[in-house]
């Protein structure tokens, strides 16, 4: 049969080893979603209820697989809807595909309905963005997009008039110089590796420095192995920012769990007392956790050379991937003697570790947040994978769940954006056939992309979701007090009976009240096959501090607690109980 514009898109996407859409149909790609029709035995079309949940889960699937995600969406609103999970892949560095359909060609920019520029409106999302202009333009502009998403990583943009999918490859009008021949399926492989020199310098620095710390990222996440060897070696405890949370295991000895405001006691100490620090693959954004100006010599490991000193100094910069410069580093790193400042550090981890345990071991009602998140992490299965939603819920995944060395962790990074964590558990169900997959998300975030869970029950997805449900913008909340001084206003939410729409929806769905009754309602949730709700109802008082809450944050919970805080006396309550006090404790770490 002739081949049309559409069938060639279509092609090239599977040529390029794509073998999932996330997608809404639409009038402006009818011509897109035939050729998908006729080729669903290669390529699956995976039909969701919003299109920022389909970008959402593009940018998940780039995550989990390495391989470029890929959304379509229709012309004008659809379109829009991408940008914010789009936005998700740009900021975390992601390969994403986007499609979107446009009005006829003619008729583009005369009031037509649904008459959106898509290509002006994606240019700050995207390293690649253009508009295909017929069926001989098709072929080499997808490749380049694929390419574009890989080599780059990050947004490539395709828009497609909705003539131009049905345009036949045989009547399509070629220019003198548009000669057809095939790019290849594939960007150019081989390693990025830094300068010999550069290594060396970094080398010395670290070799010279007598309380190194580490901080890995998301980019570290390939190269466990090589990161365990160098840490040993420069007896360097090592943070981990929330995207790197799987690079070690939670437990790990040299490890000291998060950074920022869901940070420790051990990372504190270790940013506040190190020489030197080494940071890997990451772009953690806030600098007032990183060590004080001029305290820390500073050598950075990134792929991308704009990232290089960005939050921190570095003396040297080490451009290449993070595995194969760790090795090369490593075969210059001298194993130091000296072990005091690690040991120091781990006392505070373990400190930490204790302090988070004796919250969790307090039976009342309403229960802790932190309980139900710490009886699924002991529950969890050699080869779960986690995701979470951006809230309370984010931070209280980041210290109460443990993974292993055979777990994944995914979450909206830089971005930090809500309604992520439902469309993260079903793109990672889909990637990863025959896994447990969690979802550890909040009533807020939850409530914005419920109709996802629709998505799940229509594919028979295995994802369970443990709903921390505290009818607040819990994070927020606490923000407002925190940052400001400012009363919270405006946080509370209407509940919602996620357990029963569960249930309506086509899942299961289980509600717990009574921490004794959690134990058997987690293990109920295991034990069902299919999309399941787990909703726990929990303290919606319960603080979201950092480990060791600066005097300035100290003032200002005292200013909005005085200033009318709707629950002031339970809020105090809540910030004299433990883990709570121990961070407004002075000297606390």
């Amino acid at each position: 049969m002739p081949q049309k514009a559409a069938d060639i898109l279509v092609e090239t996407l599977i040529d390029w080893g794509i073998d999932t859409v996330y997608g809404l149909p639409g009038d402006g790609i009818n011509g897109i979603m035939e050729a998908l029709r006729t080729r669903q035995e290669r390529i699956r079309f995976i039909q969701v209820r919003h299109e920022e949940s389909a970008a959402f889960m593009a940018c998940a699937h780039a995550k989990w697989t390495g391989r470029i995600g890929c959304c379509l969406s229709t012309s004008g609103p659809g379109g829009i809807h991408l940008l914010n999970g789009l936005y998700d892949a740009k900021l975390d560095r992601a390969p994403v595909l986007a499609i979107t359909g446009l009005q006829y060609h003619d008729l583009l920019e005369t009031f037509t309905q649904q008459d959106v520029d898509l290509d002006k409106l994606f240019q700050d999302v995207s390293v690649f963005n253009t508009r295909v202009m017929g069926a001989a333009h098709m072929a080499k502009a997808t490749a380049l997009a694929c390419r574009s998403a890989l080599a780059r990583q990050g947004v490539a943009h395709l828009s497609v008039p909705v003539d131009v999918q049905e345009e036949a490859q045989e009547d399509a009008a070629r220019s003198p110089r548009n000669k057809p021949h095939p790019l290849p399926s594939t960007p150019a492989e081989g390693l990025l590796l830094p300068r010999p020199g550069d290594v060396a310098r970094a080398a010395e620095i670290l070799n010279g420095a007598s309380r190194v710390a580490i901080l890995a990222g998301r980019g570290a996440l390939g190269a466990t192995a090589e990161l365990e060897r160098c840490a040993d070696l420069l007896a360097a405890p090592v943070a981990k920012a929330l995207l790197g949370k799987a690079v070690l295991p939670d437990t790990h000895p040299l490890t000291t769990g998060g950074i920022g405001l869901y940070g420790t006691f051990g990372t504190h100490h270790a940013m506040a007392q190190c020489d030197a620090l080494l940071i890997i693959g990451s772009s953690f954004p806030y600098v007032e956790y990183y060590p004080q100006p001029g305290q820390a010599r500073g050598v950075q490991i990134d792929r991308d050379a704009q990232r290089i000193g960005l939050r921190h100094p570095a003396e040297v910069g080490l451009v290449g991937d993070a595995r194969a410069t760790l090795e090369a580093l490593n075969a210059q790193l001298r194993r130091k003697t000296d072990r005091a400042f690690l040991e120091a550090t781990q006392a505070e981890a373990r400190r930490w570790r204790d302090t988070l345990s004796r919250a969790v071991d307090e039976p009342r009602q309403p229960m802790h947040p932190a309980v139900p998140v710490r009886a699924l992490s002991e529950r969890l299965p050699a080869d779960a994978v986690v995701v979470t939603d951006s809230g309370h819920n984010t931070g209280l995944t980041a210290r109460y769940l443990d993974l292993g060395p055979g777990h994944a962790f995914g979450v909206s990074g830089l971005l930090a954006s809500m309604a992520c964590g439902l469309p993260y558990a079903v793109a990672a169900a889909l990637a990863f056939p025959g896994r447990a997959v969690f979802g550890i998300v909040g009533d807020g975030g939850l409530a914005m992309q419920l109709g996802e869970l629709a998505t799940a029950v229509r594919y028979r997805l295995p994802v369970k979701l443990l709903v921390i449900k505290n009818n607040t913008f819990g994070q927020i909340k606490w923000e407002q007090l925190l940052f400001l001084g400012n009363p919270e206003y405006a946080c509370d939410l209407t509940p919602i009976d996620f357990a029963r729409a569960a249930e309506a929806i086509g899942a299961r769905g289980f509600s717990v009240r009574d921490p004794a009754q959690l134990g058997a309602a987690l293990d109920a949730m295991l034990a069902v096959e299919g999309p399941v709700v787990l909703e726990v109802e929990v303290d919606p008082n319960e603080p979201l501090l950092p480990a060791v809450v600066s005097e300035s944050y100290r003032k200002n919970l005292e200013k909005a607690l005085a200033q009318g805080t709707a629950g002031a006396e339970a809020l105090r309550a809540a910030l004299g109980r433990s883990p709570a006090r121990e961070m407004l404790a002075t000297g606390g770490g």
